[in-house]
């Protein structure tokens, strides 16, 4: 019970700080900023890389792109570098991937621990802040609809493949995810994005749905990237940041690989200026 508590209370002060901070541009890109400064910490404890320099990469290029934007209101000059970025963290991300399907140990793609780093949690809070301030005016509700998403994914999931589960998903990475419990959680994600298109009518319930598709997809890819390597460096957390939930990385790691994704399909429909 005491657990159960500590839980809640962590997960709600996170919910309320991300409402709180996703209401202006400018506390949203500074609240995506640190969460990815934490998170960069907490992946580079796992992968036992001591070198400063992706904090310093992370910081010039979220500082290039997010608050370039946020403060002058547009990515004019920098268009052709954001698609340049997203090339490149496709690519690390399918390698990653492909990577979950191999017994090898992760990173693998060149055995370069700094392109991981940068392409693939740097990367992702990138988008993450391109979502969140990717409308004129300033626009939230796709970042809050996405995160909900997450949410419904990640509970449903849980409940569905804990009760109803027998068919392992990827056994030897995270023995409790099951075919069953993934499939349950794409099928309420259905019927959240529905929901969501009610509330949220910046864009229609069909582009929710895609929506909502590519997180529960790729969302689960992240999720299991982030337990490999956790497996590998043999801890059950990313860090102890959030009592009852682990680190911060735990909470976002579906958030940072779909986010990607999910600003090449608004990009797709014209939607991300």
């Amino acid at each position: 019970m005491k657990e159960f508590f500590t839980r809640a209370l962590s997960g709600l002060f996170f919910v309320g700080l991300l409402l709180m901070c996703l209401q202006y541009k400018e506390t949203s890109a500074g609240l995506f900023y640190i969460f990815g400064l934490v998170c960069l910490f907490e992946f580079n404890r796992l992968i036992q890389q001591k070198n400063a320099m992706s904090y310093v990469f992370f910081s010039v290029l979220f500082g290039g792109f997010i608050f370039w934007k946020t403060f002058f209101g547009s990515l004019k000059g920098l268009a052709e570098a954001v698609q340049i970025l997203q090339v490149v963290n496709m690519f690390v991300l399918l390698f990653l991937i492909r990577d979950l399907f191999s017994k090898k140990n992760l990173p693998s793609l060149l055995n370069n621990q700094f392109i991981n780093t940068t392409f693939y949690i740097s990367s992702g809070f990138i988008f993450l802040a391109l979502i969140t301030d990717g409308f004129v005016p300033f626009n939230s509700l796709i970042i809050l609809g996405m995160f909900i998403l997450i949410w419904v994914n990640d509970s449903f999931a849980y409940f569905i493949g804990k009760n109803f589960g027998a068919q392992k998903l990827f056994p030897s990475i995270s023995p409790k995810k099951t075919v069953e419990g993934f499939l349950g959680g794409l099928f309420f994600v259905a019927i959240g994005s529905y929901v969501i298109s009610l509330y949220i009518t910046t864009i229609t319930f069909s582009h929710w749905l895609i929506i909502g598709v590519v997180i529960s997809v790729f969302g689960t890819f992240g999720d299991l990237i982030e337990s490999k390597y956790k497996r590998q460096a043999n801890v059950k957390d990313s860090g102890i940041i959030m009592p009852g939930h682990g680190g911060l990385l735990d909470r976002l790691d579906s958030a940072i690989f779909a986010a990607p994704f999910v600003y090449l399909f608004l990009r797709i429909f014209d939607y991300v200026s």
